[in-house]
């Protein structure tokens, strides 16, 4: 007998955070007056306006809370363009509190001097009569963002160099240097700049938001706890990840971190006597979502997060996928996850969503015996290294 299930419960990093893109809302009669005009605006002209505002210490500390804030929160060193203009000084994953206090903390944020500029110098090609606040919205609902790689060796002092992700998996760029001279600011291009330049001075990155739409883990375990419920005989025993490794970079530096996302398939706290007490189970399948700086390849970062809280011994194998995020449109992989009544294995059907442009790392079936055949387990899936332990 075999179950068919195309119902995916998600349970834990594909919950959607209330998103900033997009936030300058669309008034207008016609798509071409709206705000989200991404031509208005492209990385290369935003680094080139980055570089051309009289920035001073406290816009350099605001662009550094805010990359601190998201890293914290477990995304990327990253201040979102609609964050900047609607909540200075708030990283990605802040709450609605924590940007209130950091929009009353800058008496001069970037957004004025970004305002300024637009006053002066107005983007070629939009709507005839088009102020600064229609800019503004522009800009905000761009996706766009500024990307701080090594922020944590910032010295606090040092004028970053400003450029943009040039795409194509390009490892170099020229960056624009903000440069004073005979009482006003300029902007010296052709300065070279790669992931060395990066980690030995400070670099802002114009690139586009890919994660802020989901939870990572880290912001998880911070917020919330999973509960682990009892179900058959015996005492429960909970499967975790202890510990997660990156073996490889996955992308150009200049699109950022690796965001990864750990999926397994499995029928939580099964305890079933027969076959017709089939139907009282679904399968259902955690989604984490770990974001890994590049700092860290090769390195070992601990976990303690439940991947399984009610771990049956009836459980036989389980669909297991790791992908490293880089969008497209969305696609399901069609597996399989299966389980044990009196020593006969009855499979249950999954649709697990993964974008036709992800890395799939590892994809395929793990035994449950895997997970019992020591305390801690370690498997090499493709080039990451994952620990699991059942307790």
């Amino acid at each position: 007998m075999k179950k068919l299930i195309t119902l995916v419960f998600l349970s834990f990093a594909v919950m959607v955070l209330p998103s900033c893109m997009g936030a300058g809302g669309d008034d207008s009669d016609s798509p071409e007056d709206s705000y989200g005009q991404q031509d208005i605006f492209t990385p290369r002209n935003v680094a080139m306006m980055m570089a051309s505002l009289p920035i001073g210490p406290g816009q350099l500390r605001e662009v550094y809370n805010a990359v601190n804030s998201s890293s914290s929160n477990g995304y990327d060193e990253e201040y979102m363009m609609c964050d900047l203009l609607g909540s200075p000084g708030a990283g990605v994953g802040d709450s609605e509190e924590t940007k209130a206090v950091t929009r009353a903390s800058y008496p001069e944020p970037l957004k004025d001097l970004i305002a300024g500029y637009l006053a002066v110098n107005p983007p070629a090609a939009t709507k005839a009569g088009a102020d600064v606040e229609y800019y503004l919205n522009a800009l905000s609902a761009s996706g766009m963002q500024i990307y701080w790689p090594y922020s944590e060796d910032w010295d606090g002092e040092q004028m970053p160099l400003v450029t943009f992700d040039p795409g194509f998996g390009a490892k170099s760029n020229y960056a624009y240097e903000i440069a004073y001279d005979s009482g006003g600011y300029k902007v010296v291009d052709s300065v070279y700049v790669d992931e060395n330049v990066a980690a030995s001075r400070p670099v802002w990155v114009i690139n586009s938001n890919d994660d802020s739409g989901f939870t990572p883990m880290q912001m998880f375990l911070s917020g919330h706890d999973s509960p682990a419920t009892k179900g058959g005989e015996g005492k429960v025993k909970n499967l975790y990840m202890k510990s997660f490794t990156m073996l490889r970079q996955y992308d150009s530096w200049f699109a950022g971190a690796s965001e990864f996302f750990i999926k397994l398939g499995s029928v939580n706290g099964f305890y079933a006597s027969s076959e017709k007490e089939l139907d009282l189970y679904t399968p259902s399948v955690t989604d984490l979502m770990v974001v890994v700086k590049r700092k860290y390849v090769g390195q070992t970062i601990p976990y303690d997060a439940i991947l399984i809280s009610d771990f049956s011994d009836q459980l036989d194998k389980l669909a297991f996928l790791v992908t490293e995020s880089d969008g497209g449109t969305r696609t399901n992989w069609k597996c399989e996850t299966s389980v044990k009544i009196k020593s006969k294995s009855y499979g249950f059907d999954l649709d697990i969503p993964l974008y036709s442009k992800d890395d799939i790392v590892w994809r395929g079936q793990l035994a449950a015996s895997f997970f019992t055949s020591a305390p801690v387990v370690s498997g090499r899936f493709g080039d990451v290294k994952i620990d699991f332990k059942l307790e």
